[in-house]
């Protein structure tokens, strides 16, 4: 057997290029993600950097606005809190105005803070205009109480504690509040009134003045002298216990009824004491007109018959 014939040399095995290489994926993702994360943060600068530079010093200054609006309203509530108070302003009203400045300037801060951001507000204010329109429609009854309040609260025609008659109702004042005033009547009932029907209607403050007139209307017979009349009741006028000397009690003739002659019997008595020179009064013109003989006469018609009318009596 011959050798075999000499071999060429065996060439080397080719190298796999690199981009042939099969490729870890752990190294593919962190190259993967090192150049997006550096590609991706340069667009995003690129593009939202200023606008939200620009967003940001907004936010800030609109922040460091409410926190200004925020004290000013503060300061501003206790100002006018105090203003009103050394103004003798019903506490009331003083806390409704004091609230309402410090409010206005809160809103005043937000719109002004919505208009930094673009926010159309002459839209909005026609909005809210519009709301307020439909809401005053709606709430007209209310708002007109309050504005009857407030107008009360200012001129303070009464205040509590005083005797007035309001609407039909007498009694002493108890509270008044924005929308409604509350009156203890002197049957002890406890009356709230709405604030437009006080306003609205004639307010009787009985209890104003020191002095008060007592007026005793008093119908006698038409048989009984005049003069004689007259100075019986001038007498029970001055003897009535609490009656005022000045000024001096009067009598006063002043008409004609169907049944009697009518007089007034007018004294005058310091306001507390009202009610119980009224009953005084009373008391003495009774007595002395029964004493002199005067009498006061029932209701009594005349009637004529001018045809023959037949009664018919039927025995039980």
């Amino acid at each position: 057997m011959q050798p075999d014939a000499a071999l060429p040399p065996a060439e080397p095995a080719a190298q796999p290029s690199a981009d042939a290489l099969p490729v870890t994926p752990a190294k593919d993702a962190d190259s993967f993600l090192g150049f997006a994360s550096a590609k991706d943060v340069d667009a995003l600068v690129d593009r939202y950097g200023p606008l939200a530079a620009d967003y940001g010093a907004r936010i800030a200054g609109v922040l460091v606005l409410l926190v200004i609006a925020l004290f000013v309203s503060n300061w501003a509530r206790r100002v006018v809190a105090k203003g009103l108070a050394r103004a003798k302003v019903e506490v009331t009203l003083a806390k409704f105005f004091s609230q309402a400045a410090k409010w206005a300037i809160m809103v005043l801060a937000i719109v002004t803070a919505l208009g930094v951001f673009g926010v159309n507000t002459t839209s909005l204010a026609a909005v809210v205009g519009a709301a307020g329109l439909a809401v005053g429609l709606a709430m007209q009854g209310a708002l007109s109480n309050l504005a009857a309040g407030v107008m009360l609260l200012i001129f303070r025609p009464f205040r509590v504690g005083q005797v007035v008659e309001v609407d039909g109702n007498l009694g002493t004042v108890d509270e008044i509040e924005l929308f409604t005033t509350r009156i203890n009547r002197f049957d002890n009932r406890h009356i709230i009134v709405p604030n437009s029907r006080v306003f609205g209607n004639t307010i009787e403050v009985l209890d104003h003045n020191a002095v008060r007139r007592i007026d005793v209307p008093v119908g006698v017979a038409y048989d009984a002298d005049v003069d004689a009349t007259r100075a019986v009741l001038e007498s029970a006028a001055q003897r009535a216990p609490g009656a005022l000397s000045d000024p001096a009690p009067a009598v006063v003739l002043t008409g004609f009824a169907d049944s009697c002659v009518n007089w007034e019997v007018r004294v005058w008595a310091r306001t507390p004491e009202f009610l119980a020179v009224r009953q005084a009064t009373l008391r003495a013109v009774k007595l002395a007109l029964d004493e002199a003989g005067i009498g006061i006469p029932f209701p009594q018609r005349d009637m004529n018959i001018t045809s023959p009318v037949e009664v018919l009596v039927r025995q039980a």
